[in-house]
């Protein structure tokens, strides 16, 4: 039997209902949520991916994007299996779309893992490929193993999920990336089959009430969700309700799983995107997915001096003085920095557990 899971109840009809994210799934004894991990077994609900993975990587940091959580450091990157979306444009369909038995090849514990981190000197573990929501009982109990040994969590994650569990999980979480698939809840409908409104809630918990750092991530698909109109309303409720500091990441399409009929995003929407985010009022606008060393560098919020410059994930330039200060003006760079940056660069590489 596989490990019991949390967040759900039993109905007055027999049925089951998880409640940890909005989907709401009620089940019947032996069926599946959306997410095809979490499964009902008798009269509980059990998490068949706990202690499972599709494998693990040592990644540069910047690639989660993370872009002001020590810059430069090194995080031990792994998933499970499952979704609770249903994106036509995951990127990572191999994984989120696959049955546990599919792919999970990698067993280990949450102190083996955390164990693992320190002996390869990562400053995180990233919970990433798919959505951390789903195996939240294991993320969890990895963190607290790797809170225990000094290494730090992050969660990259759609945000789709209930108040109580969204309290639990982000509270052992030192950073998360959250993909804001789009500004339209038609978007969310039709293309993601999820709804927008709860993401949005997520995000203004996490900036608002935890001390997670929260950096923003939004895929442009040519057609779909990168108007000049769109764009504007999501920056400009970025400022309004998460502050202008909260760093936004561009990222670039390219065709895949059901939605190969698309062009990728030329770098030019992107960089259009970024000066749109910019006059909005954010202050720090990323582009990813393409060569834009303008697109990957950090500015001081107050005066505007540079102090990060990066060619895709390597460091080139470092201005930050002790505490992330800028050396012009001395204002304070929102998010987590250490004295000295990272050197892992631009490598990556599997990692056996």
């Amino acid at each position: 039997m596989s490990p019991p899971a949390r967040w759900w109840h039993l109905l007055d009809d027999g049925r089951l209902q998880c409640d940890l994210c909005p989907r709401d799934c009620r089940l019947h004894e032996g069926q599946r949520g959306f997410c095809f991990v979490r499964a009902r077994e008798g009269d509980a609900m059990q998490l068949t991916t706990y202690g499972k993975s599709s494998g693990f990587a040592l990644d540069p940091i910047e690639k989660k994007p993370l872009a002001h959580f020590y810059p430069g450091s090194s995080v031990l990157s792994f998933g499970t299996a499952g979704c609770n979306l249903g994106c036509r444009f995951c990127q990572n369909w191999d994984i989120s779309k696959a049955k546990e038995h599919d792919k999970l090849a990698d067993q280990a514990t949450p102190r083996a893992i955390a164990e693992r981190a320190k002996q390869l000197r990562a400053k995180s573990v990233a919970f990433t490929y798919n959505d951390p929501v789903i195996f939240a009982e294991y993320a969890m109990d990895v963190a607290d193993a790797c809170h225990a040994e000094g290494v730090k969590t992050v969660a990259v994650t759609a945000g789709y999920v209930h108040a109580a569990p969204r309290a639990e999980l982000f509270a052992k979480m030192d950073a998360a990336n959250v993909d804001l698939k789009a500004f339209t809840e038609g978007f969310y409908e039709k293309i993601t089959f999820a709804r927008l409104q709860p993401v949005l809630e997520t995000l203004e918990y996490l900036v608002r009430e935890t001390k997670c750092w929260v950096e923003v991530t939004t895929l442009l698909i040519p057609g779909h969700n990168d108007s000049e109109g769109e764009i504007d309303q999501l920056s400009r409720w970025m400022v309004e309700k998460l502050g202008p500091t909260v760093p936004l990441h561009f990222s670039g399409f390219h065709p895949d799983f059901k939605m190969r009929d698309v062009p990728a995003t030329p770098a030019a929407t992107l960089r259009r995107a970024r000066r749109q985010a910019l006059s909005a009022g954010l202050k720090h606008v990323y582009v990813g997915n393409v060569h834009d060393v303008e697109g990957d560098t950090t500015c001081c919020a107050s005066c505007g001096e540079t102090l990060m410059v990066r060619d895709w994930y390597q460091l080139l330039d470092y201005r930050l003085t002790e505490g992330g200060a800028c050396p012009g003006c001395g204002a304070h760079l929102a998010g987590h920095f250490e004295a000295r940056p990272g050197t892992f660069g631009r490598q990556r590489f599997r990692v056996a557990m």
